[in-house]
């Protein structure tokens, strides 16, 4: 009796097994229960990812909505600016692999190809330009303005960007400064993803750290070089004639090209904008240059407000003062300052009453074929400006170039030989288009 009945349950199960499979709800792989083993049998199933993308609510209450035999693919959903780097670095892994390569995934998207467009055929009323010359640039901000070098888009009829995944697109000029060999330039923001490149500062930076250059060197976009910050401090001259103060020098490689890209500190943040070389074949020899980022912050804003940048002008040419110079001046050896060999008597300093020099000593500066140029005596030697110690010439163009402005008011602390010492308040005014 309690066999039959067994029996029959047994066959009533498949029945129910075999209906519940024509549904789709069991598999044929549920295990039935014996008749010596009345304990059911777990079945461990791999896991396996979903094949399917889900669908949004809509489509999945509204099946004829749906495409059958069709791979739903998700559009593509606008990615927040990067967090700043967390470098996690496995045991074993190597440091500095992990950081470049965290750097580069965190700027790179950030980093474009500007291409300077001239027109072919300007008198026959043509669209068509071809480019003459490429540079680098980064995103500034989520409105789509972008940072490069002045002589990057210098005369261009038309301007071209070229994202990392090569979407393309024109730009237009938003401002330049050739004093400070910046500009920035704009694409439509709408239409492609923007993400502003974080920014460092100055006062963070110190000779030995790593430098970091992303740009497009001979056209190779996209591409990395690495170094570190060589010296700070420098003092470069313009395509102006005016002196670019505190530019980084880094031996990471800078080649043409790489002009207007950023460069960059381990945690993937602008410390500088890459703008020049010192080489006889124009290539990269281990002495790059960089705007530092404090200069950066103060002209960016004024070029995409008014489309320029007024630098402050004292009027004034010389050099750091040399206690070798002592005797031949009048001046004491322990004096330290900015030594004025020339003012211009139009200028802010010449109308104040800053004296220059106007008598050769027999002290020699340089010489070459066209003869020796020697000292002069006669000028004043500035030792402070509103308070500050100077003992360098670039200390007072450090100055001016950090902090002050057009129609600013200048406190000069001067020594006049045979005089001591006395103050001057200079009314700075706007720099003329080229150094004199």
């Amino acid at each position: 009796m309690r066999r039959s009945r067994t029996l029959a349950f047994v066959v009533a199960l498949i029945a129910l097994s075999l209906a519940l499979t024509g549904c789709g709800l069991v598999t044929t792989s549920v295990q039935l229960l014996s008749e010596t083993d009345a304990t059911p049998t777990r079945v461990v199933r791999p896991t396996r990812l979903p094949l399917a993308t889900p669908l949004p609510r809509e489509q999945a209450e509204n099946p004829a909505a749906q495409a059958p035999s069709q791979l739903v693919v998700p559009a593509p959903v606008q990615q927040e600016a990067p967090a700043p780097v967390t470098i996690d670095i496995a045991p074993g892994s190597d440091a500095e692999t992990e950081i470049y390569t965290a750097v580069y995934r965190k700027v790179s998207p950030s980093v474009v190809r500007i291409d300077n467009l001239t027109s072919v055929a300007r008198n026959l009323r043509s669209d068509q330009t071809l480019p003459v010359s490429q540079g680098s640039g980064w995103i500034w901000d989520n409105n789509g303005h972008i940072v490069t070098n002045h002589d990057v888009v210098d005369g261009a009829d038309a301007l071209s960007v070229t994202f990392a995944d090569g979407v393309e697109m024109p730009a237009e000029l938003i401002g330049s400064d050739p004093d400070s060999d910046l500009a920035v330039i704009r694409i439509d923001s709408s239409l492609v993803q923007v993400l502003p490149v974080e920014r460092g500062r100055l006062d963070e930076i110190a000779v030995g750290q790593r430098a970091i250059a992303i740009g497009n060197p001979f056209g190779y976009d996209n591409s990395m070089t690495t170094g570190i910050v060589s010296a700070l401090g420098r003092s470069i001259e313009s395509q102006t004639g005016y002196s670019i103060p505190l530019a980084i020098q880094t031996d990471a490689a800078i080649n043409p090209g790489n002009s207007g890209g950023p460069l960059l500190n381990e945690r993937g943040q602008v410390i500088g904008v890459n703008f020049l070389i010192r080489s006889a074949v124009a290539s990269s020899s281990g002495v790059g240059f960089a705007i530092p980022i404090n200069i950066v912050e103060r002209v960016v804003p004024s070029l995409i407000e008014t489309g320029s940048y007024q630098h402050a002008w004292l009027g004034v040419s010389g050099r750091t003062y040399s206690p070798a110079w002592a005797d031949a001046l009048d001046f004491p050896e322990e004096a330290r300052g900015a030594y004025i060999m020339s003012v211009r008597q139009d200028g802010p300093a010449g109308r104040a009453g800053l004296r220059g020099a106007t008598r050769n000593t027999n002290v020699p500066l340089a010489g070459d074929a066209s003869g020796i140029l020697y000292l002069q005596q006669g000028g004043d030697l500035i030792v402070g400006i509103d308070g500050q110690v100077v003992t360098t010439f670039d200390d007072i163009l450090i100055y001016l170039e950090s902090y002050k402005s057009p129609g600013d008011r200048v406190e000069l602390r001067i020594l006049r030989a045979g005089q001591g010492e006395r103050t001057l308040s200079v009314t700075l005014g706007n720099r003329p288009p080229a150094a004199p």
